[in-house]
């Protein structure tokens, strides 16, 4: 069978390197920094696949100038906003994806999230970090706990459903809103908001799990935070665009929002510098997928994509 060959934008494991090495002849060109689109053009030059992940901007300048070889785009994420699919398709591109593998490992980030804004990790951490602990009082840095609040999810996809598997085992009670309602099977006795502002205001958690859309952008803002309930905690596990971080920020300074979780930001790897002065935020550097496991599936399904595409077969990862 003919080797195919692929074109890597991104550092990955070496164990995925090994996977995609097996079988295809692949050029790992972003291992010290995203390659321009000057380089990636001249790069892929008698490449099969270009192989991206989120950093690496894939627009239609980019696509229109990909050598003809060329007939596949993977990304490397669940995401795929940083791709231009529309006009991949529009010049016979496959696109292809990373779905569902990421489901548990950012179901787990989910909860730490929730517990280091409930449980106050940021100031504890820097309590004992810092050699200012005292010693044990019954006034220590009080949190919250998760036993018998509710749960507001927004997007009840797989995400979703596996963060609210993981919340019931908790204790809490789950709400949704979604763009439509889920089957019974699906819901497991979850509560259904077909409005967003009706699911805000019940929601002493609140978890975004929305992918980054023009709709969902800026869905957090000072309007609906408003909406929560005093001292609510906020988690984002979704994208950071989905947050108005000026909005957010300011809640959290005067204790409207006594918490948040955040493991994405929009404009990442830039943070709004405000996050940094609030010992009330708990912040994860994007790490919610991060597992040995998870990267694994993530290049298997990726490999298992291209070669179902080579082979004219269809694949369950593709999304044009």
């Amino acid at each position: 069978m003919l080797r195919r060959r692929i074109y890597v934008t991104c550092p990955l494991p070496p164990s995925v390197k090994v996977l995609l090495s097996d079988g295809c002849d692949v050029t790992f060109a972003g291992e010290e920094r995203v390659p321009t689109a000057e380089e990636i053009v001249s790069g892929t030059l008698g490449h099969d696949a270009l192989l991206v992940t989120t950093p690496t901007r894939v627009d239609r300048p980019l696509i229109e100038r990909l050598p003809p070889s060329v007939k596949a785009i993977a990304t490397y994420s669940v995401g795929n906003d940083h791709i231009d699919v529309d006009a991949a398709a529009e010049h016979g591109l496959a696109v292809f994806s990373t779905p569902d593998v990421l489901t548990d490992a950012c179901a787990e980030a989910t909860m730490l999230l929730m517990l280091g804004a409930a449980r106050r990790a940021t100031e504890a951490i820097a309590l004992l970090r810092e050699g200012r602990w005292q010693g044990w009082t019954p006034v220590q840095l009080n949190g919250v706990g998760l036993t018998g609040k509710r749960l507001g999810i927004v997007g009840m996809g797989r995400l979703g459903r596996a963060i609210a598997d993981r919340a019931r085992a908790f204790g809490m009670a789950v709400d949704y809103h979604n763009r439509s309602r889920l089957e019974p099977g699906l819901e497991a006795g979850a509560g259904y908001h077909a409005s967003l502002e009706d699911l805000l205001r019940v929601s002493q958690f609140l978890v975004l799990a929305c992918p980054a859309t023009e709709q969902t952008r800026g869905l957090l803002n000072a309007r609906r935070i408003g909406l929560l309930p005093p001292g609510a905690i906020v988690v984002n596990i979704g994208r950071g665009s989905v947050v108005v971080d000026d909005d957010l920020i300011a809640a959290l300074g005067d204790g409207r929002v006594a918490g948040a979780g955040l493991d994405v930001f929009d404009g990442e790897p830039s943070v709004h510098p405000g996050y940094f002065r609030l010992p009330n935020v708990f912040m994860l550097p994007h790490v919610g997928s991060a597992t040995i496991e998870t990267r694994e599936a993530m290049g298997q399904i990726l490999l298992d994509g291209l070669r179902d595409f080579w082979a004219g077969r269809p694949a369950v990862n593709r999304l044009v």
